[in-house]
């Protein structure tokens, strides 16, 4: 099995490369997808956020507001740091199951934007950033995902740095460029992931 950790930052086009990756046969582990299921009612994680934020992160029906909660949750490092001890740990475990259930032969994506800043690493063989400046980071955020940009600033500012990301990296896939391009430098990491090794490769090389 290759275990390979997909990471970048909000807006760097992530999920695109996952979805590139699972159409050339990859089993993609989506760390957003397990936060939704923590969070939904009855999930692991929902009581204790509602026992750490207050029932105002509640919507009428007794779901996540997730607006809400962000908007708590980003306000301050030490409300962010309160999140992460409660869903973390949560998104690590399940994320650490779901791994060790793939077949042998399988290779298995584990997309997870903080990679890096949870030190969850070591699920993994290769780790695997997709990488834009930051002004674009901000721009698709805003533009095709809707996201006010004071919310998307605060978002970064908690993530890790750009700086940090690429040193984390064993591949970097840039995507700040046309759609075919960033195709075509995951036609060479798919090449390496079942062949040979690619390790500390820059695809835009």
């Amino acid at each position: 099995m290759r275990r390979v950790g997909l990471t970048g930052g909000i807006g760097s086009g992530k999920s695109t490369v996952a979805t590139m990756l699972e159409a050339r046969g990859a089993v993609v582990v989506d760390a957003d997808l397990i936060a939704r299921q923590l969070v939904e009612p009855g999930g692991a994680a929902l009581a204790e956020l509602v026992t750490e934020f207050g029932p105002r992160i509640l919507a009428a029906d007794g779901s996540l507001s997730r607006a809400e909660l962000a908007a708590m949750a980003f306000s301050d490092q030490r409300a962010t740091d309160r999140l992460n001890a409660i869903m973390h740990p949560l998104i690590g475990a399940e994320a650490a199951r779901q791994l060790d259930e793939q077949p042998e032969a399988a290779v298995v994506v584990y997309d997870m934007p903080l990679l890096v800043e949870t030190g969850q690493a070591d699920l993994v063989d290769i780790v695997v950033v997709v990488d834009v400046p930051e002004d674009v980071q901000v721009d698709r955020a805003v533009r095709l995902r809707g996201l006010d940009e004071a919310d998307v600033m605060r978002r970064m500012a908690v993530q890790a740095s750009r700086a940090d990301r690429l040193a984390a990296a064993d591949v970097v896939i840039d995507n700040a460029g046309p759609l075919s391009e960033t195709e075509a430098q995951v036609d060479v990491l798919w090449a390496s992931l079942i062949g040979d090794d690619l390790l500390g490769h820059d695809l835009r090389d």
